[in-house]
């Protein structure tokens, strides 16, 4: 098998606003592995504020441990093949994420299958939230309104920017511009201080809040456990679990109520498919998400979703905010539906010119 990587930036349509960063590009490395005939592809994002993984470190980490430990294996090694790049080097989630995807992506496209067919699946459709970035309340009502007729029902807004007051007033005004028939669920981006989130959630209990991803800081386990215990709203753990050791945590903790699965935090789809069903056996609610990934990331994530079943709409709307696609092929958005492509893998031909 032969190992490439590739550096790209692609512009968004929109600047993404979080209580964490601002972004205008998505920043990924792809990997792509081929057997002499057929290539699979796989994305790690950078994200300085969540992995602080760099695209030079991922791009060292594929090139060196990663390859070294792939030497060797031929093509239809998948087992062995996922074990090893596990094994290659400690961290580097990312970069294990876009070799693990690249792996079964060349595994489906040698067999013929859907990437989703391949993970046991024939459902090629799956739901997603918009998130509707940062910003003050007549720009967040307007952009409500906005993506509601873009044809999307449920809306993630990003709170958590140093004013628990101000998110509130916020969120009441996109509830008030969009009306009761479309969801909405809050993301604080480890914005808040735990008695704020709790202030901030009772009081808005009446605007029919779905969920609260992340309210604190990721290690503080003790305070998302504190805040659980004291709101009705389901807490998400997004920065709180990477790997099975911190779902293991949660869950002994009391921390959350349900777990934010995304691939380039855990190191691809072997190591999701785990904490999917680690969650679910122990009662917690599941969705899987996306950073600021292409149609690779994400049409890897979508896959898996198709096959395991997530307890709530996921969060899987990165690509969607591209201006440009840096490949060819790929899922299409129709508005909150993502369509998988019926072609082999995940239907990725190619860098677009």
């Amino acid at each position: 098998m032969k190992i490439t990587t590739h550096l790209v930036s692609s512009p968004l349509h929109t600047p993404f606003v979080t209580a964490l960063r601002t972004a205008t590009h998505a920043e990924s490395l792809l990997v792509e592995i081929s057997d002499g005939s057929v290539s699979g592809w796989g994305e790690s994002p950078q994200v300085w504020k969540v992995t602080g993984e760099s695209l030079a470190g991922g791009q060292a980490c594929v090139e060196g441990p990663i390859s070294a430990a792939l030497n060797g294996l031929g093509p239809d090694d998948l087992t062995e093949a996922l074990r090893r790049v596990q094994n290659a080097a400690a961290g580097n989630y990312g970069a294990k994420a876009a070799v693990d995807v690249a792996l079964h992506d060349l595994a489906a496209r040698r067999r013929g299958q859907t990437l989703h067919g391949f993970l046991g699946s024939t459902v090629d459709t799956v739901p997603t939230d918009v998130t509707l970035s940062a910003g003050d309340a007549d720009a967040l009502a307007a952009a409500g309104r906005e993506r509601v007729a873009d044809g999307f029902d449920v809306l993630k807004v990003k709170v958590g920017t140093g004013d628990a007051a101000a998110d509130v007033e916020r969120v009441r005004r996109i509830r008030s511009a969009i009306g009761p028939g479309t969801r909405l669920r809050l993301d604080a981006n480890q914005g808040w201080t735990r008695r704020d989130a709790v202030a901030a959630i009772r009081a808005l209990e009446d605007c029919d809040i779905e969920l609260v991803e992340q309210p604190v800081p990721a290690a503080d386990l003790e305070g998302m456990a504190w805040i659980t215990d004291r709101v009705s709203t389901p807490i998400l753990a997004d920065e709180s679990v990477y790997d099975v050791r911190d779902l293991v945590a949660v869950i002994r903790h009391g921390a959350a109520d349900m777990v934010n699965v995304k691939l380039a935090k855990c190191g691809g789809l072997a190591t999701a498919r785990t904490l999917l069903e680690l969650a679910r056996e122990h009662g917690v609610g599941t969705i899987v998400g996306s950073m600021m990934e292409c149609q690779v990331g994400v049409g890897a994530a979508a896959a898996l979703v198709s096959a395991y079943p997530t307890s709530a709409v996921n969060d899987l709307d990165a690509a969607w905010w591209l201006a440009e696609s840096p490949v060819t092929g790929g899922i299409r958005y129709d508005g909150s539906l993502i369509h998988l492509p019926p072609a082999p893998g995940l239907g990725v031909t190619g860098l677009s010119a």
